[in-house]
């Protein structure tokens, strides 16, 4: 029987399921944490032990942390709801922010439980000035960061900090910035948007950046923090800056497709964004893009992963493989022509 088993929340998800298929990949036992019913619940690899419930219910978190005697765990906590409205949402507060605190109580109250993993965001993070790397923060303050999931990643963060601090439990933290590649089952906001491209149902694009990992760079470097993250530190996992315009080039000619023939300014896919979040208010259809969505795009995006190269070993592929290699996936899983 193994010594140690890894925990791992969110499991279902994108990045929750990479870290999974990599956890099982190097011979590791693995317990994944579950909503009930998730459709994605059947993507989950082979060999991992699966867990039923919920980040704001106590029982079930309960049989979660529950390990055989003599047996250590390490928690990965990936787990979040994740949304571009930018418009207060308490359901986001409770699980993000209320099911981190949920999740560190147990940890603390699991002497058997090694150490916490919390994925957060860069979003998390307080933009600086366009010219400047943005680079890890010890303090992390709900009211200097953009939209509602930023705010609650903020706050979920302090949360294990101050855990750390007060509690002297062991944890550290990973901020990853956008994701993608292949294996994105629920076809998340990027993979909906590669497909659209490829499909020439984006006529126009937003002359904005992003900021983008390739999902099994992001699973390693979450992995690596298990490893090797320090007590209390931060880690961005990010990549280099790339425009929509560079990014639609490279699908284009990876898909062999006709790449958006225009890009709107900032300030008019914002004011286009505002009328359509107006809109959505009054016909509850999801509005076309969101001013947070448009935030994200015309933001500071130059993110500094030095810490992360360095004391983990993170290391990011080219935009061009990753859009290579997920473009090859939506065709095999029949998702594209």
């Amino acid at each position: 029987m193994n010594e140690k088993i890894y925990i791992v929340t969110g499991a279902a998800g994108f990045l929750g399921g990479t870290v999974c298929r990599q956890l099982i990949g190097r011979g590791e036992r693995v317990r994944a944490f579950v909503l009930p019913n998730d459709p994605a619940a059947k993507y989950i690899p082979d060999g991992t032990e699966v867990v039923y419930g919920d980040l704001c219910d106590s029982e079930s978190l309960e049989r979660l942390f529950t390990v055989p005697v003599g047996m250590k765990s390490i928690v990965l906590h990936i787990a979040s709801i994740v949304t571009v409205d930018p418009g207060y949402n308490q359901k986001i507060i409770d699980v993000n922010v209320g099911g981190t605190k949920n999740i560190i109580d147990m940890c603390l109250a699991h002497p058997e439980c090694e150490k916490l993993v919390y994925c957060s965001s860069t979003g998390a993070i307080p933009e600086v000035p366009k010219g400047k790397r943005i680079t890890e923060v010890n303090f992390f303050d709900e009211d200097k960061v953009e939209g509602c999931y930023s705010m609650s990643k903020a706050m979920a963060t302090q949360a294990v900090l101050d855990a750390v601090k007060e509690r002297g439990m062991n944890a550290c933290i990973v901020h990853p910035s956008g994701i993608m590649g292949p294996e994105d089952f629920a076809i998340g906001e990027t993979t909906g948007t590669l497909i659209k491209i490829i499909g020439g149902e984006m006529p126009m694009g937003i002359s904005g950046t992003f900021n983008l990992c390739d999902v099994r760079d992001l699973a390693a470097g979450t992995i690596a923090a298990a490893d090797n993250g320090r007590q209390g530190e931060c880690y961005i996992l990010g990549n280099e800056a790339i425009s929509f315009k560079d990014f639609c080039r490279l699908v284009s000619e990876e898909a062999s497709c006709k790449a958006p023939k225009a890009f709107l300014p900032i300030p008019v896919a914002n004011l286009i964004a505002k009328l359509s979040e107006m809109r959505a208010k009054r016909t509850g259809v999801k509005p076309l893009m969101t001013t947070f969505s448009v935030y994200n795009l015309a933001r500071n995006n130059e993110f500094d992963s030095s810490k992360a190269k360095h004391e983990l070993g993170y290391q990011t592929r080219s935009y061009r493989e990753t859009i290579h290699d997920e473009i090859k996936w939506l065709k095999a899983s029949g998702k594209i022509a």
